[in-house]
């Protein structure tokens, strides 16, 4: 896929996350932000993953895909996480950029990825108290943060940063 400007993201993706929205009540605005930012506004969006939705040992063969990615975690032994580590580099805060191959979901189009992203919220404890906030787009990104939706220290910020891109979008 291409990247997108963020009026043609919108323009293309809005759809599904307004699906989304009337089907579990999850803002629109996150649910596209958190897409674009992601998917790098579509560059890259592996089959049909807009989210990177890691896959568990449950999915289904046919659902996963084993892709590259970097990780920043805590120490350097935690390699066993994960099928491949192609490198681990000590960063100045003490933390660890882990570059590794991980298993993610894949999905048959765009709109099988946002309905399950907004299923995943729901079946996993840990986002329960995000769910509380869900009409909410920038407590709700803060409460997934918080709950470990990524390894990345200032995601709050940066997905609160693509929410008020892609509002200032929707005109």
């Amino acid at each position: 896929m291409a990247k997108m400007t963020p009026k043609q993201f919108v323009s293309e993706y809005y759809k599904h996350a307004i699906r989304t929205q009337s089907k579990k009540g999850i803002d629109a605005r996150f649910t596209l932000a958190q897409a674009a930012l992601e998917s790098g506004w579509s560059e890259s969006a592996p089959g049909n993953n807009f989210f990177g939705v890691k896959a568990t040992k449950d999915t289904p063969e046919n659902k996963k895909q084993l892709l590259t990615t970097t990780e920043i975690l805590s120490d350097d032994k935690q390699a066993y996480r994960f099928p491949e580590v192609i490198s681990i580099t000590r960063r100045t805060d003490g933390k660890y950029l882990y570059r590794v191959k991980d298993w993610f979901r894949k999905y048959d189009s765009p709109e099988e990825s946002f309905t399950d992203h907004a299923n995943f919220f729901f079946q996993n404890k840990r986002y329960a108290k995000a769910l509380e906030f869900k009409n909410d787009s920038y407590k709700f990104a803060e409460e997934i943060a918080s709950a470990g939706y990524a390894t990345d220290p200032n995601y709050a910020k940066s997905l609160k940063s693509v929410i008020q891109t892609i509002e200032k979008n929707m005109q």
